[in-house]
């Protein structure tokens, strides 16, 4: 096993605080501190704010959290409520699903 952990660089595009977007952040968060406690950045993004940024990294709805490193970069839109959709979705639970399919 390796020394280093990975760290995800992660961005979450918000519309202002909308109920979406504040629940977002709020499942987000906890997900972070409970499976990726120090090996994360987390920066929010608030469109209304800076809609090039959004236009930049073509985001079309809010909330959106983008994973961006490691690669491949993956989005997924909504207000993060489904744990295991988020995690399977940025590709965070691969390895754990992969070693699942190998037991059984």
């Amino acid at each position: 096993m390796s020394v280093f952990k990975k760290t995800y660089v992660l961005k979450l595009y918000v519309a202002g605080n909308t109920p979406n977007s504040v629940r977002a952040l709020k499942t987000l968060k906890n997900i972070l501190e409970e499976e990726f406690q120090g090996v994360y950045a987390l920066k929010v993004i608030d469109v209304l704010k800076n809609p090039q940024l959004a236009e930049e990294d073509k985001i079309l709805a809010t909330p959106t959290l983008a994973k961006v490193l490691p690669p491949p970069v993956r989005k997924i839109i909504g207000d993060l409520s489904d744990r295991e959709k988020v995690l399977i979705g940025l590709d965070l639970l691969y390895e754990e699903i992969r070693e699942r399919e190998n037991d059984g």
